[in-house]
């Protein structure tokens, strides 16, 4: 049994982890965090000029004045954020199914945090226990997001073997 399901995400990636004990305790360090899946998010990964139709520029006035305008590129932003959050929403949903986890941790940026628990929190079972995290992990290794995390208290330390 998984007694954890870690998701660490920003704009442009999700990474779903489970805590895991070892197979072999006696000789293995453990629990650790095993990452399973990675969703990433392809309007992130597409250039300004894929997404937007022209580049963001200035007006120039009939006196040679130059005047900033704002086309809301930041609303889009947005919303392809809520699309990819709720895109996370389905895999969290798909891996609560495969394994028989009771606690989800999501550790996101606070924006992208907020857009996940929207979207995520109607679908949870009431079993489930839901801890959060605004911090940006993502680019981290899984053993140094373990530690992140065992440091906070959100998951349990690994416990060292021995020899």
């Amino acid at each position: 049994m998984n007694q954890a399901l870690v998701a660490v995400m920003d704009g442009t990636k999700a990474r779903f982890f489970t805590l895991e004990e070892a197979e072999f305790p006696e000789y293995q360090s453990s629990p650790n965090l095993v990452e399973h899946q990675c969703l990433t998010n392809a309007a992130k990964e597409m250039s300004g000029r894929e997404l937007w139709a022209n580049t963001k520029g200035r007006n120039r006035g009939s006196r040679n004045q130059v005047h900033g305008y704002d086309d809301h590129r930041q609303n889009h932003i947005s919303e392809y954020e809520r699309h990819f959050a709720k895109d996370i929403t389905q895999k969290i949903t798909e891996l609560l199914d495969q394994w028989e986890s009771h606690l989800i941790l999501l550790v996101a940026e606070p924006q992208m945090l907020g857009f996940v628990r929207e979207s995520l929190t109607p679908h949870l079972p009431r079993k489930i226990k839901l801890e959060e995290l605004a911090k940006d992990l993502c680019k981290l290794k899984p053993l140094e997001i373990h530690e992140y995390l065992a440091h906070k208290q959100l998951v349990p330390a690994r416990k060292a073997v021995l020899i």
